[in-house]
Formats: structure tokens, sequence, C-alpha cells
């Protein structure tokens, strides 16, 4: 197989839902959007081989909870690209019953953190502004005639809140605490 095909030098490329002999900018939202969800994934992987220690949340691992996590992402890219593939109502269920065991385990949020605490809270820091990103791009393919489902929008909502939810199951787990800003200046 090989890496390039050349097609897409001056700019255009094409979806699965591409009709024949149509190329679509690549600098249209959804191209970005799928860029993003790329990028995203490739950070959760990163943070998934950080799992040194492996807490159980409910009967899942941390490592399992992203690998779930990037599997789903590859859905949403496939539905951005076109394929049926869509994400279902219960991934939003099983993300907010996540959050909601992860909240039960930590002290009150009262105020914003400074990101890091240890090498795999950094990095979830890192994911959980990517996914915000991502949301925010999907939101501008949408805009320009993406046809996502809205399970799909709920979904990338809901992302970035798992990922805050870890960095401080994380920090929490290692009894690392949680430094509020000074706001110096």
């Amino acid at each position: 197989m090989a890496f390039y095909t050349g097609k897409g030098d001056e700019g255009t490329t094409k979806l699965f839902d591409t009709k024949a002999g149509e190329r679509i900018l690549k600098s249209a939202a959804v191209f970005d959007a799928l860029g993003t969800f790329d990028e995203l994934n490739t950070v959760v992987g990163w943070c998934r081989v950080a799992c040194a220690i492996d807490w159980l949340v409910e009967e899942k691992t941390t490592s399992t909870i992203l690998l779930d996590v990037q599997e789903h992402l590859f859905t949403i890219q496939a539905e951005l690209a076109g394929a049926k593939k869509k994400i279902p109502a219960k991934n939003i269920k099983d993300i907010e019953a996540l959050i909601a065991v992860i909240d039960e385990q930590l002290p009150e949020i009262t105020t914003f953190f400074v990101p890091g605490g240890n090498e795999l809270s950094a990095r979830l820091d890192v994911a959980r502004t990517v996914s915000r990103r991502a949301e925010r791009s999907l939101v501008r393919a949408v805009e320009e005639g993406a046809n996502i489902s809205a399970h799909t929008l709920t979904y990338a909502n809901r992302l970035s809140s798992l990922l805050y939810a870890l960095v401080r199951f994380v920090n929490h787990k290692c009894d690392i605490q949680d430094t509020p800003p000074e706001y110096i200046g």
C-alpha cells in the first residue's frame, strides 16, 4: 500500500460519501474536525500508555476507559467522513455514569486548578483541552453542513468532562492536592 496517492496535492480531497468525480477543499471545516479528532485520539493514546498504575472505576480500569474513548473517537471520525457510523445513546449514558462514579470519590470543586500534578494527569489535561477544541471544530463542521447526529454532538460535549474528572481522579489517587491559581499579576 502506498503512503500517498498525490491526488490531494492541489488542496482537495474527498470523503466516503463524496460523489464520483467531486473533490472538496481541504480547508473545509469537516477536515479541520477530522484532523482535530485524530489529534485527540493520539493524545488519548499517549495518556493510556502513561497508566503505570491502572485504577478501577466501577469495573473498568483507567486504561480501558481511555481505550473505549479511542474507539468512540474513531466512530466520530468515520461519521465526519461520511460513513454510516454513529455514536449510540448508550455511550453517552456510560460516560455520564463514569463521571458520576468518579465525582462521588472527589472533593467538591470550588475553584479552577493549575493543570499538572503528575505525568498522567498533565497528559489528561492536554487531552481535555484538545477535546474542547475538537468539539468546537465539530460544531463548525455542522454549521457548514456536515451531517452529524445529536448523540455525537452530546458525546463530544461530555468527553471533556470525563477527561477533567479523570485528571482529578488520578491526582486524588496519587494524593496530589489540586492547586488553585494565585492570579498573580
